[in-house]
């Protein structure tokens, strides 16, 4: 599986319209390739995780980890 982040605005016109957030998360697993919008919040909170370069939170790390491992399924 691999991942890349975006700006949403590099996208194709038609996706672009779909998307309402400044940057997408781009994710490919075994042929699939999905859009995850990333929304401002996820990007600033005060309690940082320390492998994560201060772009988010513990919290939402876990949450993040956790959505995958349900798609993954």
């Amino acid at each position: 599986m691999s991942e890349l982040v975006l700006y949403s605005n590099t996208l194709p016109e038609p996706l672009f319209r779909l998307i309402r957030t400044e940057k997408v998360m781009v994710r490919e697993a075994d042929g699939e390739i999905r859009l995850t919008p990333i929304s401002d919040s996820d990007e600033s909170c005060p309690l940082l995780g320390m492998f994560a370069d201060g772009k988010i939170s513990v919290d939402k790390f876990i949450k993040r980890k956790r959505i995958e491992k349900e798609l993954d399924r």
